[in-house]
């Protein structure tokens, strides 16, 4: 392990090149899905699919798309691999639909390590470095064990501590001096309150680095936006952005400049789609679509992710030169149409997060009695009603120029709902709305 680069030259590569680079590992992808894949050598003869006329990149455009409907109705049918070789079964987190089963080989655990590794090089991790883990690594979650397996590599040291619990996260600080923790931002803040209520000095702390998971940090023009702000404000740390996917198996990860997740060509191929399925230019909103190479288990083909981001392929000063990925705008599933605008839920969160009163809350959209959507925002609040619905709808008003309605609970019924035995991330968003039957 010792002899391996983490960062890779690859990456320091012409456009050319790396394109060059990634038509061959397409190739091998093409020959193993139609020799393993029952889904994929179904989906090539029903097309009429030649794998060997795929010369590269370019040609991608030929093949359909890969969706997680398919990835529910024909779970089994991707699996490449006889069940002895499999060695660890996950699932996905289900925040769309039903949870997704992948399958994992001893190849693909030591691909995963490698990812992690290379990404938090990337964020200015070095051998030697202590990580400490905020997120499960049970509970069929791929991301905690992905972590563990990459510091491993990297060469540096992990304490899993888990999530919640703010009182053992500050007693494993005091006791094991890490300098880097791996958290989901909001709940950054929810130490950082601990800290305060209990006279906590977390400024002198050793903590000097957060990898960031779940949330996004930054605006579209990629600046903090208002969850980074609080963070940055009052715990002045280094925030690196990441997003990753079960279904990728490889993660976009920020360096030290912050301006969007760098790509690994070794371990993924990224498009940027429209509605139509076809390539969005740079400056323009796409669906986040993925192959991913080098997985021996369940190899994905066009998958589209469902998240809608922008991109940039300018070099970047820390000398890599891939494609860099920007915050996720939503969810395709969760756009929402309201009153003549088109809103995805993380423009509502970076509203309600940059008001102070707000103790916690959820939306909920559902479909109104005219047919459209209705949008909700259940809000547990330190302010009294009366005054704090009309200032929350004018913050509203201002920011997306439309208010939706507030309803008033207390904190405590917002948090239950919020987090539910069964899921593995806050729950934020919830979509009531009727579904059109085709």
């Amino acid at each position: 392990m010792n002899t391996i680069n983490f960062f890779p030259e690859i990456e320091k590569q012409t456009a050319r090149k790396i394109n060059r680079f990634q038509d061959e590992l397409l190739h091998k992808l093409l020959v193993y899905l139609n020799r393993n894949s029952r889904f994929y050598s179904n989906l090539f003869r029903k097309f009429h699919i030649d794998p060997g006329s795929i010369n590269g990149l370019t040609d991608l455009v030929h093949i359909p798309v890969t969706t997680k409907d398919h990835l529910q109705q024909y779970n089994e049918d991707f699996i490449c691999v006889t069940r002895e070789k499999i060695i660890d079964y996950i699932t996905t987190s289900g925040t769309m639909g039903d949870p997704v089963t992948f399958a994992m080989t001893d190849k693909d655990l030591d691909r995963l390590a490698y990812n992690e590794a290379i990404s938090f090089t990337c964020a200015d991790g070095l051998k030697g470095d202590i990580y400490q883990l905020m997120t499960t690594l049970d509970r069929r979650f791929m991301a905690g064990l992905a972590y563990f397996l990459g510091i491993r590599m990297m060469g540096a040291s992990i304490v899993r501590v888990g999530n919640g619990i703010p009182e053992l996260q500050w007693d494993t600080i005091r006791r094991i001096h890490p300098n880097t923790i791996i958290a989901v931002p909001s709940f950054i803040l929810k130490i950082i309150e601990y800290a305060e209520t209990n006279g906590i000095d977390y400024r002198a702390s050793s903590i000097r680095k957060a990898v960031c998971i779940g949330e996004p940090l930054r605006n579209n023009d990629l600046s903090l936006n208002t969850l980074g702000r609080k963070i940055t404000e009052k715990w002045p740390i280094t925030l690196y952005s990441t997003y990753a996917s079960t279904e990728m198996g490889t993660s976009f990860t920020e360096c030290g400049e912050g301006i969007g997740g760098h790509h690994h060509p070794e371990l993924i191929i990224v498009e940027f789609l429209d509605e139509n399925d076809k390539p969005v230019k740079e400056g323009e909103p796409g669906e986040v679509t993925v192959t991913t190479l080098g997985v021996e288990g369940m190899p994905l083909l066009r998958f589209k992710t469902g998240d809608v981001c922008y991109h940039y392929t300018g070099s970047c000063k820390c000398g890599r030169t891939t494609i860099r990925l920007g915050p996720v705008i939503g969810r395709k599933k969760q756009m929402i149409k309201y009153k003549g605008t088109t809103l995805y839920p993380p423009a509502f969160y970076d509203v309600l997060d940059n008001i102070d009163y707000i103790t916690n809350y959820f939306i909920e959209v559902y479909t109104n009695e005219i047919g459209t959507d209705e949008i909700l925002i259940h809000v547990g609040s330190s302010r009294s009603i009366e005054d704090a619905e009309k200032d929350i709808k004018d913050h509203f008003r201002a920011k997306l120029r439309v208010a939706p309605l507030i309803k008033f609970e207390s904190a405590e019924t917002i948090r239950k709902i919020q987090f539910p035995e069964t899921s593995r991330k806050t729950v934020k968003f919830i979509d009531n709305r009727k579904k059109i039957k085709s």
